[in-house]
């Protein structure tokens, strides 16, 4: 049985290494035979502030209601995006603090400081490209992208990470760099479908 896969662009452009890899996971996945839908972020129509907290939800744009389809339908979830400042670029917090609901994501106990985590059984892999040496990255800023998107988002939510890929550093490479970065991506759809 294939895998339905979710290949989420967290770039604010398509035109992007991130474009780019997003585009070739998506081909290795269908090509081992993995049933794949795609979601750019900088494509939807939708305010990424969460105005209000959780005290009142705002009604949902058209395009984040099928976000949440999506996301319901898939197995896994393949998030590709840029650290920027250490973590995802802001489009990507706000799709997150707009879809990832009470009641969608994840439900509060009643009298309990706990919660349900209400899109478990699925898993995600993170492809992050990167400025910063990785070495850099892990020991002296301690990861804290990866941290959060591991433990806090999508951890909260029931999602397990099983594999982040980092391609860095992104400002300083070749032609030949990018194309084996891109290689190694269809891969990984190929590896996951």
């Amino acid at each position: 049985m294939s895998k339905k896969i979710l290949v989420i662009l967290g770039h604010p452009q398509k035109e992007s290494l991130c474009g780019a890899l997003a585009e070739v996971y998506a081909a290795g996945a269908i090509a081992a035979g993995g049933e794949v839908r795609t979601l750019a972020l900088g494509d939807l129509a939708f305010d990424p502030i969460l105005w209000n907290g959780y005290k009142e939800i705002q009604p949902l744009e058209p395009d984040l209601v099928k976000a949440q389809e999506l996301i319901t339908w898939a197995d896994h979830l393949v998030f590709v995006y840029p650290n920027w400042w250490g973590t995802m670029p802001a489009l990507m917090k706000g799709f997150f603090d707009r879809t990832l609901l009470p009641n969608f994501a994840f439900k509060y106990r009643q009298d309990s400081p706990m919660w349900d985590k209400l899109l478990a059984n699925r898993t995600a892999q993170l492809l992050v490209t990167m400025d910063t040496p990785s070495w850099f990255y892990r020991w002296v800023f301690k990861m804290p992208g990866h941290e959060q998107m591991k433990r806090t988002i999508l951890g909260f939510c029931g999602i397990k990470v099983v594999k982040i890929t980092e391609f860095a550093i992104v400002k300083k490479s070749s032609l030949a760099q990018r194309q084996k970065w891109l290689a190694i991506a269809k891969k990984l759809g190929a590896a996951y479908a």
